[in-house]
């Protein structure tokens, strides 16, 4: 099968298209042929090599897939033939953008059935981080006030309308070329984070989800009792402990595969109430290309690999 890997920590220019064996369906999980497969920018860290998460090369990188099962192992509850997408061997698994992955069933969900592949594989990581810190750690209610930061980005385009499926009244944070964008996801307001402060514009919030490490000036703009989702800063225990003190709560998030949250979100997206934005499609071959636009970090929504027909 056909898998992206790399020798050398670097730029873009260290991944290659390479053969390997095609791996197989252990117990508990499937084997999925692999029809697109997005990009996040925690990939380019771990290529990069400022995130070690994976040791010293060779490895392979990148999580998100859509597919169909092609072998079941047992007890893994799916069937060949299923449509699946989710987040298999997230963080340490070296699943890579390839032909083939094999993933745990506890990490995978049915694909929407509204969605293509190349859409579904745009949700996981980032549709489970926005899932897990605003509807599991933050518990957003109707009528509440919640900020999104970068909301243009991978995370933030899906947390926007997440919030809003939840019934909460949305502020978000994008550069103003970005706002008609954000304003379509449902965002109720969007404030041009480069020309305004928002710390002077708003206060007494519900919510805010940092995907920015805004950090203290995050902090300054929640009510008592609010809480502060921390994408960036998540590991800052130091940090964590200053929000505790000022009376708000904390909630650093650093995602995980969960296969009942992937349901649940299908099921928003068959729904009509989310629905990934995909801004370059690329195959499999111009996976440099689509790091190269990856690191140039003005990408509207998700970056994705096709792998095969849709």
């Amino acid at each position: 099968m056909r898998i992206v890997t790399q020798r050398s920590l670097g730029g873009p220019e260290v991944l290659e298209v390479v053969e390997a064996g095609k791996p197989s369906a252990g117990s508990g999980e499937v084997l999925i042929r692999v029809r697109a497969a997005a990009l996040n920018p925690v990939d380019a860290s771990v290529r990069s090599g400022r995130l070690p998460l994976l040791g010293e090369p060779p490895f392979s990188i990148g999580w998100d897939v859509s597919g169909v099962v092609e072998q079941v192992g047992p007890g893994a509850g799916f069937a060949v033939g299923d449509e699946v997408y989710g987040l298999p061997g997230f963080p340490f698994g070296q699943v890579g953008y390839a032909e083939y992955a094999a993933a745990a069933s506890q990490q995978i969900a049915r694909k929407p059935s509204s969605l293509s592949h190349a859409e579904a594989a745009a949700l996981p990581l980032a549709a489970l981080t926005a899932w897990q810190g605003l509807v599991k750690a933050a518990e957003v209610k109707p009528g509440q006030r919640v900020l999104i930061t970068r909301a243009a980005g991978g995370v933030g385009h899906l947390a926007v309308q997440i919030a809003k499926a939840h019934g909460a009244y949305v502020i978000a944070l994008a550069g103003q070329p970005k706002h008609e964008f954000v304003r379509g996801l449902g965002a109720d307001e969007v404030l041009d984070h480069y020309s305004v402060d928002f710390t002077e514009k708003l206060g007494d919030l519900d919510v805010v989800l940092d995907a920015n490490a805004y950090g203290e000036r995050a902090l300054r703009v929640l009510r008592p009792g609010g809480v502060l989702i921390s994408i960036l800063q998540h590991r800052d225990a130091e940090f964590a402990q200053r929000v505790q003190d000022a009376g708000r709560r904390f909630a650093g998030v650093g995602v995980e595969p969960d296969g009942p949250a992937l349901e649940a979100i299908a099921e928003l997206v068959d729904a009509g109430k989310i629905r990934p934005h995909v801004s370059r499609l690329l195959p499999l071959e111009d996976v440099t290309r689509a790091h190269q636009l990856l690191d140039e970090g003005s990408t509207v929504g998700k970056i994705v690999l096709t792998l095969g027909e849709d």
